[in-house]
């Protein structure tokens, strides 16, 4: 009971005075504290103030309707049950009513008794519920350390058991975040390469001038600093495999110098004359389209065949299907057991909520989406209320049709920021744009 006089507390939403009066005086007088609402937007702002255990509201009702009114309580307060009352009753409205996640559905005119059944009856459920608790459930079944059993998962894990077998050169696609430097390690440590290094190199995170001396390392003086010889990233790879991620990023005259690494198996290190030989796979990734970059002259083609060898595409996380659910899975067992907690479970609404966002950050969206639930909630279950607010459905975000486009704008750049924990760079890089234009845009939208 959220009251704290121990007494159920109840809400009525029903745009007739009549049907508010005497609700509210049957409701009293079985010893409920009652409060009533003329329209949905009043009892929007009741619940954010007021505890209540069970909203009873009317299916039509003007600008937000029952139905609405109903999804925002389900997935926005967790401790809340709610009814339907309704003199439009049909098959169809229950049906939606139901999938909503009304606990009674209660066509108009009704009886005292009748009304008073059901209220009973949703209490006696609501209790039910905040008693009960489930054992958590078993973590999913990973495969080359990546985690999916949707089809379009299984065809990546054949390509990599292909890549696997040679030693050519592998580009790997897909948006920020989907896991391609996973799939890059997948195909190192499964092929005979495996007990020599990995070596990941963020091209895009490496000042110009400094990429070609990490690459290729520099020899004593090359340059002022350059107190001693450094081995760059291409000798520490000998024998194994170096991971060129963002290579999209490169400038056209280290395309130049990938080009020559490729080809002869060698490498120049700054400031020496003589070439010297690695033995190296280069497996390059991007999340750029690079047939575009081509054609606006900023990537070379001779460098896109060399590394377009073999190509594996890595699918979206949206359109993976069910491996959300084993991700969630995996996540919370993941920092559940790095916080020494029991691994909670998902409610099957709280996994339906998830499963339908729209995942612009992909698996690292999602996996610090779960980090944060699991840091922040101390309960056994994870109810949609627990999940952040842009996982969640809202009737007042869906009211918002006569929204500007400046709006709607500032409102997807608040989601994505916040799936990413913040972090301007991989918000940019999500939005397809820059940083300077993300800050102006959150400077517009008064996002700072």
């Amino acid at each position: 009971m959220n009251s704290q006089s121990g007494k159920e507390t109840i809400l009525v939403v029903d745009d007739t005075p009549g049907t508010l009066e005497v609700l509210q005086r049957n409701l009293t007088a079985e010893g409920y504290i009652t409060y009533t609402a003329s329209g949905a937007a009043e009892a929007l702002k009741l619940l954010e103030g007021t505890p209540l255990d069970l909203v009873i509201t009317d299916l039509k009702m003007p600008k937000i309707s029952g139905i609405d009114l109903v999804r925002h309580i389900r997935e926005n307060y967790k401790n809340t049950e709610v009814m339907m009352i309704t003199g439009y009753a049909t098959v169809e409205n229950a049906v939606e009513a139901v999938k909503s996640g009304a606990e009674e559905y209660l066509p108009k005119p009704f009886t005292d008794g009748e009304i008073l059944a059901a209220v009973r009856r949703v209490f006696e459920k609501l209790k039910q519920r905040r008693e009960s608790s489930t054992k958590p459930a078993q973590g999913p079944v990973g495969a080359h350390g990546l985690i999916g059993e949707s089809q379009v998962m299984q065809k990546v894990f054949s390509a990599i058991q292909k890549a696997s077998l040679t030693s050519a050169t592998v580009l790997i696609t897909g948006e920020s975040g989907s896991g391609k430097e996973l799939v890059a390690r997948a195909i190192h440590y499964n092929s005979a390469r495996a007990p020599a290094p990995f070596v990941p190199v963020n091209c895009g995170g490496i000042p110009e001038g400094l990429l070609e001396s990490e690459l290729f390392g520099y020899v004593k003086g090359a340059f002022t600093g350059a107190y001693e010889s450094r081995a760059g990233f291409f000798q520490t790879a000998d024998g194994g495999t170096i991971f060129l991620d963002e290579i999209g990023e490169t400038s056209l005259a280290m395309q130049v110098k990938l080009m020559r690494v490729l080809q002869e198996k060698e490498v120049y290190m700054v400031g020496d004359s003589r070439p010297r030989k690695v033995d190296v796979r280069v497996i390059a990734a991007t999340n750029k389209n690079l047939p575009g970059l081509i054609k606006s002259r900023v990537f070379r083609e001779e460098l896109y065949y060399r590394i377009n060898v073999i190509t594996i595409e890595v699918p979206p996380l949206r359109n993976r299907g069910g491996d959300i659910l084993l991700l969630v899975e995996h996540f919370a067992e993941k920092f559940a057991g790095e916080l020494g907690r029991a691994v909670p479970r998902f409610s099957e609404k709280a996994l339906e909520a998830l499963k339908s966002y729209s995942w612009q950050g992909n698996v690292r969206e999602l996996e610090n989406v779960i980090q944060r639930i699991i840091v922040m909630n101390d309960e056994q279950v994870v109810e949609v209320p627990d999940l952040p607010a842009f996982a969640r459905f809202s009737a007042i975000r869906t009211t918002g049709v006569n929204r500007t486009l400046a709006e709607v704008e500032a409102d997807h750049i608040r989601n994505v920021l916040s799936g990413v924990g913040g972090n301007k760079t991989r918000a940019a890089k999500i939005l397809g744009i820059d940083r300077k234009t993300l800050r102006k845009k959150m400077q517009q939208g008064n996002l700072d």
